[in-house]
């Protein structure tokens, strides 16, 4: 299901928002929508990822307590 859900909001987000026929007019989806489509399959791909985002750990030099 979320993989249907995903490929469906990558194919809308490619297709055009508007269409009409004839002498053809065709609208864009507006760019915040665009971005925004971008970043949320980017935080789900991002998520499933087996390697951790950040990792922080203490040094301590040899021969210090």
């Amino acid at each position: 299901m979320a993989n249907d859900l995903t490929s469906s909001i990558r194919k809308n987000a490619k297709r055009p928002a508007k269409a009409a026929g004839d002498s053809g007019s065709v609208e864009q989806h507006p760019l915040r929508d665009q971005i925004e489509a971008d970043r949320y399959l980017n935080s789900k791909k991002a998520a499933k990822a087996k390697r951790l985002g950040l990792r922080i750990t203490k040094l301590v030099p040899p021969g210090t307590v």
